[in-house]
């Protein structure tokens, strides 16, 4: 584990060590970087953001602020350019770094991101239509019931425990490990606070982003089905978009060598 300040000086945490890493952000919002420990990738380095992991609290969450982390890690690590990767939530933060330091960015990697920061919306006809795909799983008949209470309006904590299974493309020990890596609930409530970013203008600033960017989606996953990932990856000048079959939300879990063959390639 390697610790730096931030511009606050605020003390945060990274794992991993190489000579031109994969810097590897976090979603949930604001979980612990720890479940990203089984990337099967080389060369990775993950950053706790602040309030989790080994870094240290502070009284700012919201993404927008956190991009300066990103580019403390950056000076910290002494490159002159880096190699992206964000995940979920942390494809919010690896978008926003890209737009705010596209002149720092080598490779731009996003795993299942939120389509929330480019204003993309997942309707919940585009969730049900990935889940129903899923009817003959073993656990379907349970878990469509946590879908169903959600779309009529009864979104509760029991609610969404139902409908985990759909965020994975196995329903395993592995995909049940993922949900109990640590998650600091404050700093998610503010992630997205009003204010954080425009997608418009976030969209404007990616037209012009000369960067390969890799998005990687996950064929039965419910937060980002692969139609809206194609949206999303028509905003990059350079991108290319990869669907991994059978894989959810967690596609590094669901199917370590395709997804590893996938971004180890990346040019």
């Amino acid at each position: 584990m390697g610790t730096f300040q931030n511009a606050d000086g605020v003390g945060l945490a990274y794992h991993g060590e190489a000579g031109d890493p994969l810097i590897c952000l976090p979603g949930g919002p604001m979980q612990a970087s720890s479940y990203l420990g089984r990337l099967p990738l080389n060369d990775v380095v993950r950053l706790d953001l602040r309030g989790t992991g080994e870094s240290e609290e502070t009284g700012h969450y919201r993404v927008d602020r956190q991009v300066h982390d990103v580019e403390a890690l950056r000076r910290h690590l002494g490159l002159d350019r880096i190699r992206l990767l964000g995940h979920s939530a942390g494809g919010t933060l690896a978008v926003l770094y890209a737009a705010r330091f596209p002149e720092r960015v080598k490779e731009l990697v996003l795993v299942a991101p939120s389509p929330r920061v480019v204003g993309i919306d997942v309707t919940d006809d585009d969730r049900r239509e990935v889940a129903l795909g899923r009817a003959g799983e073993p656990w379907y008949a349970e878990a469509i019931k946590g879908f169903e209470e959600i779309w009529a309006g009864r979104v509760t904590p029991e609610a969404f425990a139902k409908i985990s299974p759909f965020f994975h493309g196995r329903w395993d020990d592995a995909a049940r490990a993922l949900d109990d890596h640590p998650r600091n609930p404050r700093a998610a409530r503010e992630f997205y606070a009003d204010g954080a970013f425009d997608p418009a203008r976030v969209r404007e600033k990616l037209q012009n982003l000369d960067v390969p960017t890799l998005l990687v989606a996950g064929e039965h996953d419910v937060s980002l089905p692969p139609s809206r990932a194609q949206e999303f990856a028509e905003l990059f000048p350079r991108a290319t978009l990869v669907v991994q079959p059978g894989a959810g939300h967690f596609p590094w879990v669901d199917d370590p060598g395709a997804f590893a063959a996938t971004v180890q390639r990346m040019p």
